[in-house]
């Protein structure tokens, strides 16, 4: 049986490629004759819609300039060009030859099409002389010379530098950015200036390394782990050097006049971000800078930000072209293929798409158990061998196969490597790799599990890539996947971050992930970010996405995670004591100066004009609701509400799992109501929402409300599914990141399964449930609800059949569910709270009591059997709601316009003064001199146990074991059962001392802090193992006393050296030498073996 027999590949018709893109050019066509010259002139600042039509490219730039009295800046040279590829142009000559004139006119349209386009706007301060940077030429004498023709982006970029003057270019991933930072490198040695090049990772920084020195030769590294050539003209390193450079007043920094920010989309990132935030604020305004991002649909705003705060022009050159088009497609678990979803031209195939559902819900149906997902322990991956086989046999190797947990990309791997994807000569090239490349290690290094599992997987042509692999065997990894020798990868999604490994292929085997806080889908931004990684350029006429699914999804999210917008690039700035210390030892720079400077404070301040029409929307709106007989309907409307709240109490009563438990028999009716609720006085507080997943994760985030949010109009605020029947109920588990472990959730959550019918339509459409309305025939489907969702509990239970599956089944109960409510003209009988559900509390009776008195009060009152009250109390309910949004839109307006932050800094510097870090005027003291040292671990606890002497009758192997529990570390299975050493207790104790008494500092001074997650930070969790390493014990030894992955015990290793560095310092600023003397010893002691084995890039 051949791949294609077992495996199908579903496109629609051959033909239909083809005509989808003509439509789409003939829609484009039409588009651009109607468009008027003020609508494109509307869509300028839309990154994500360029359009390609040659008639937008003569738009007038004068007429699109823009002035910010406010910001003092300029927007302008707003402009679209494109560029045939020569290879179309030849294609074009060749058909015009020998087509006839109306297929020749078919051809030329799907040229067009593919045009490179370029998206150009200029940002400069008002004053500046600015000459428009449209039609100009390459320098005649360029720094650099390509032997390929540069893009349309590439060019624009080089023209930048050559005025140098700074650039944002904005382009997916393999587009060609390098080339605009070796361009810039090129011309900052060519005028022999200095030139820093920086990145988020070592490993993309070892990586650049290698490659710039073999095109420069002048280059040098700064990171963490190595230091070679620092005197070097052009130097790479990652943004925290930068920083901590930009800190010390380095005088290289004042030499400095290039400054290349790669992957600076990584400046969103909610721990490391504001690094890059900080750093570009520090930097003189002399320098010039090369910000290099994949797609962001906000890039205009980020140039306006470095233009406001360094007053020097930046230009935004965004491209969406993508060298190696995609073909997304989707694979239903369990299916017998891969169905095209969305073609290279963006046509989204919608039979297909219902179809893959349409499998998806007949395997519900017929076994639930069929519909597998991916754990440690499964032992079928039948799906996964089909899918390689397929790739394997179509040729469309290399492959990598993106899941999200470390431990699955292992046990994928590993029931694969029956299959042999090299050949002989392959085989022997990977061991020569992997003999040199290990050549260094002792053999008892290489020994190592990791290292003697992974040699016969990758003979095979299999690899595995993800954060716990030793940092060598990985670049090992990486040498043979860019050399083809590793056809299929499992990768975790780190892989798709910086380093350049295209491949031809990307299998998702999911697309949900955890993120720390609960299971959802992948936003757009990080499905483009991984799916990038298909397609090589010039090899590949288009990349394939597969997308692997074992759950139900709308269309419309398929879409937007596909084709949607990228993630906008906001600011995560936060206030770290690092900063605030090393601002004050700066002393021209003060903390709310950057706080003033910083992009956070830009982007929220660019919402005041916004917000402050909708706050006059609201007041208008307000203004014209003219209320007869208002204060007669506010206290009927006060009693009710004070009612309602007193109903809410009872409802959760009632509904604990102590009382209502016993009674949760399947058959039972349940009247389930969802409130919808949107609180003003605490506006980041999450809707509630069914949990359709079950799963656990079904919370919102915390979050502040979005504006379209609070202008909408009134509308109900509950979804009344009436009585349903229950079927089952089941305690709730959260799920433990990267792994298959599960823990108690807090406040004892239970999920039910109910009956409910719910709007026709429902499971044909795959909609999100509603209710039914009134005389309508609905659909009987089991949803699952949360606990708190039951309104009201009935004595009655009926006969329910073992299987609920099928439809029929499902329809013969709803109609029993129709027959009991006839039955009960006066209502469907509640069980009782006191004589049933057996709740015999005080507070419970006078509860109960308190209702019956409103309820009487609500009852007498005039306006409660008026034919008026309904649209009275409607009324009124929107004024009041409308005012909650007045009064909060107002709020946040007040906030907008004050710097943000500053009370989190004001407190935090309440901290700094009684802990005696600075002065009551600001000045910094002796231990806050010394906290500037450190800049790995809790700079606050280091400095305080310093200065208690914490460190100073500990031993070597204690100091190093006790800076373990100072370092981030994952989580790991049984965590609480760490027992540590005898001669570990005391610094230990001493340690957890320092960081409650931090603590409590902290909250007397009103530093917001999670005080558990604070505490768990510190772990106990290597203090044994490490506690072997400095007795120096072998690293194959410390692997044998924790579960954690290799590459986590390594780079935990590699952060106590960087912290051991830091404390010799900081012991020198204190001026006790036998401490700082300690410390240097313990480098030497700690600093060997494989975990310090030199990078293969360098």
């Amino acid at each position: 049986m051949n791949t294609d027999e077992l495996f199908d590949v579903f496109n629609e018709d051959e033909n239909v490629l083809s005509s989808n893109t003509n439509l789409l050019l003939s829609n484009t066509k039409n588009i651009r004759e109607d468009e008027t010259e003020t609508e494109i002139k509307q869509k300028k600042r839309k990154l994500n819609e360029i359009d390609l039509s040659e008639d937008s490219s003569s738009i007038d730039n004068n007429e699109k300039e823009e002035k910010d009295d406010k910001n003092d800046f300029v927007v302008t040279d707003y402009f679209i060009d494109f560029e045939e590829r020569e290879e179309e142009k030849k294609k074009e000559k060749e058909e015009k030859e020998e087509e006839e004139e109306e297929e020749e006119g078919e051809k030329e349209k799907n040229i067009n099409f593919n045009r490179r386009s370029v998206r150009h706007e200029v940002v400069y301060p008002v004053g500046y002389n600015y000459t428009s940077i449209r039609g100009e030429p390459l320098p005649e004498e360029p720094a650099r010379k390509y032997k390929f023709k540069l893009d349309p982006f590439q060019k624009y970029s080089v023209n930048c530098i050559e005025r140098n003057e700074s650039a944002l270019i904005s382009a997916h991933t393999s587009a060609g950015k390098t080339v605009v930072a070796e361009y810039a490198i090129a011309k900052a040695l060519k005028n022999r200036e200095r030139v820093i090049y920086t990145s988020p990772i070592k490993a993309l920084s070892n990586q650049k390394y290698r490659d710039f020195i073999q095109e420069f030769g002048d280059v040098g590294l700064i990171t963490g782990d190595v230091t070679i050539n620092p005197n070097a003209s052009c130097l790479v390193m990652t943004t925290e050097i930068l920083r901590v450079m930009l800190y010390r007043k380095n005088q290289i920094i004042k030499e400095v006049v290039w400054v290349i920010f790669d992957e600076i989309h990584y400046m969103q990132n909610m721990e490391r971000g504001v690094v890059w935030e900080e750093s570009i604020i520090l930097l003189p305004s002399q320098t010039r800078f090369i910000f290099l991002s994949a797609t962001i649909p906000n890039a205009t705003q980020f140039a306006e930000w470095v233009c406001k705060i360094h007053k020097q022009p930046c230009h935004v050159i965004y491209t969406d072209y993508r060298p190696t088009p995609l073909q997304h497609y989707i694979f239903p678990i369990n299916g017998s293929g891969i169905y095209l979803a969305i073609d290279e031209v963006g046509q989204f195939h919608h039979d297909n798409f219902n179809t893959v559902m349409t499998i998806l819900d007949q395997q519900n149906l017929e076994n639930e158990s069929k519909v597998k997902k991916w754990k440690n322990n499964s032992k079928d991956f039948h799906d996964i061998f089909n899918i390689v086989k397929m790739i394997i046999s179509k040729s469309y190797q290399p492959a990598i196969v993106f899941s999200f947990s470390k431990a699955d990309c292992e046990a994928l791997a590993v029931q694969l490597s029956k299959f042999d994807f090299n050949n002989d000569k392959e085989k022997e090239m990977i061991d020569i790799i992997f003999k040199n490349a290990t050549a260094s290690l002792s053999d008892e290094d290489f020994q190592l599990y990791q290292i003697q599992n992974m040699i016969p997987i990758l003979k095979r042509g299999i690899g595995i890539h993800h954060s716990g692999l030793l940092p060598l065997l990985k670049e090992i990894i990486e040498i043979l996947f860019q050399e083809g020798l590793v056809k299929i990868l499992f990768a975790t999604e780190t892989f798709s971050i910086g380093l350049n490994m295209p491949a031809k292929t990307v299998v998702f085997t999911k697309l949900r992930k955890f993120d720390g806080r609960r299971r959802r889908w992948l936003t757009s931004g990080e499905y483009i970010q991984m799916s990038g990684r298909a397609g090589r350029r010039g090899i590949d006429d288009c990349g394939i996405s597969i997308l692997m699914l074992d759950k139900k999804i709308e269309s419309k999210s398929v879409r937007d995670m596909i084709g949607g917008s990228p993630n906008k690039l906001n600011s995560a700035f936060n206030i770290k004591y690092c900063m605030i210390l090393n601002l004050l030892r700066m002393e021209n720079y003060k903390p709310e100066a950057i706080l003033e400077k910083s992009f956070f404070q830009y982007q929220n301040r660019e919402k005041i004009p916004g917000l402050e029409n909708n706050l006059k929307t609201l007041q208008e709106q307000a203004s014209h609701i003219i209320i007869e007989d208002e204060e007669s309907i506010e206290d009927y409307y006060n009693i009710y509400q004070q009612l309602e709240i007193y109903r809410g109490d009872f409802k959760s009563v009632i509904n604990h799992p102590a009382y209502i438990l016993p009674f949760l028999q399947s058959g039972r009716l349940v009247h389930i109501k969802l409130n919808h609720d949107i609180d003003m006085a605490n506006p980041t507080a999450g809707t509630g929402t069914f949990d359709f997943d079950g799963e656990g994760g079904g919370e919102e985030e915390n979050r502040e409300l979005e504006d379209d949010e609070i202008l909408k109009d009134y509308q109900e605020v509950t979804r009344d599914f009436g009585w349903g029947i229950l079927v089952n109920y089941q305690k709730c588990f959260a799920q433990v990141k990267g792994s298959d472990i599960k823990s108690e959730l807090e406040g004892q959550r239970y999920i039910i399964d109910v009956l409910l019918i719910c709007k026709p339509g429902t499971e044909k459409d795959h909609l999100p449930p509603e209710p039914c309305g009134e005389g309508e025939k609905g659909d009987p489907i089991v949803i699952p609800c949360d606990l708190s969702s039951v309104e009201e509990i009935s004595s009655v239970r009926v006969f329910l059949p073992k299987n609920l599956k099928s439809l029929e089944s499902r329809q013969q109960m709803a109609k029993v569910l129709s027959e009991v409510a006839k039955n009960f003209s006066d209502g469907i009988p509640l069980l009782d709270p006191i004589e049933d559900l057996k709740i015999n509390d005080s507070s419970f009776e006078k509860l109960i009591k308190k209702i019956r008195v409103l309820e009487t009060r609500l009852f007498e009152h005039p306006l409660h059997e008026s034919p008026k009250l309904k649209s009275l109390f409607e009324q009124y309910d929107k004024k009041v709601i409308l005012d909650k949004k007045i009064k909060y839109m107002k709020r946040k307006v007040d906030r907008m316009n004050n710097i943000l932050k500053l009370d989190e800094l004001k407190y935090k510097k309440r901290v700094l003064r009684r802990l005696g870090f600075m002065s009551s005027s600001g000045i910094l003291e002796l231990k806050g001199r010394v906290a500037c040292e450190i800049m790995t671990g809790d700079e606050l606890v280091i400095t305080e146990m310093l200065f208690d002497g914490a460190f100073n009758d500990l031993t070597i192997p204690q100091i190093i074991a006790l800076l373990s529990c100072l370092v981030s570390q994952e989580k790991i299975k049984n965590s609480e059962s760490v027992n540590v050493r005898k001669d570990m207790w005391n610094p230990y104790k001493r340690l957890m001392d320092t960081v409650k008494k931090i603590m409590k500092i902290s909250i007397e001074s009103k530093v917001e802090i999670d005080e558990e997650k604070y505490i768990e930070s510190f772990s106990k969790n290597l203090i044994n193992a490490i506690y072997a390493w400095g007795e120096g014990e072998p690293f194959v030894n410390i692997c044998k006393l924790t579960t954690m992955y290799e590459g986590s015990i390594t780079r935990v290793i590699k952060t106590i050296d960087e912290m051991l560095k830091q404390l010799v310092n900081a012991a020198h600023v204190i001026g006790n030498v036998e401490l700082e003397n300690k410390f240097k010893e313990a480098t030497k002691v700690h600093h060997r073996g494989i975990v310090f084995s030199a990078s293969l890039y360098l």
